[in-house]
């Protein structure tokens, strides 16, 4: 961030890799110097299938793969990568931190397995 942007308010989302189908969608609320600490510990985590970075206006400021990538297959991980700013779950979860009301949240989000590309023929 910039010299006058002003301080990090960040929802930080991580993905966890649950069991097969099922994923869960972990939000923290952090500000200042703590929301990269947040972030880098999401990225960390050893079941975070990707994590993301959301503003307080619901814009998404970063995100990628995490250390839990091979838990899942390139199909599902590029579906989360491309639905994650309007999954009903992430959406629920941001809503949450948003109000203010609670700076972490929890939910399931099922996902049914991405065919491969090769099975697409």
């Amino acid at each position: 961030m910039g010299l006058f942007s002003g301080t990090k308010d960040w929802n930080v989302v991580g993905v966890l890799y649950e069991k097969k189908g099922h994923l869960q969608v972990n939000g923290n609320r952090a500000k200042g110097p703590n929301a990269e600490k947040v972030r880098d510990a999401v990225k960390r985590h050893s079941r975070s299938v990707f994590w993301a970075v959301f503003n307080q206006k619901r814009a998404f400021v970063e995100g990628g793969p995490g250390a839990g990538r091979e838990f899942v297959s390139i199909e599902t991980l590029q579906y989360i990568e491309k639905h994650i700013a309007k999954a009903k779950s992430v959406s629920q979860i941001l809503t949450l931190l948003e109000t203010g009301k609670t700076d972490k949240a929890a939910t399931g989000w099922e996902i049914a397995p991405q065919p491969s590309a090769s099975e697409e023929g």
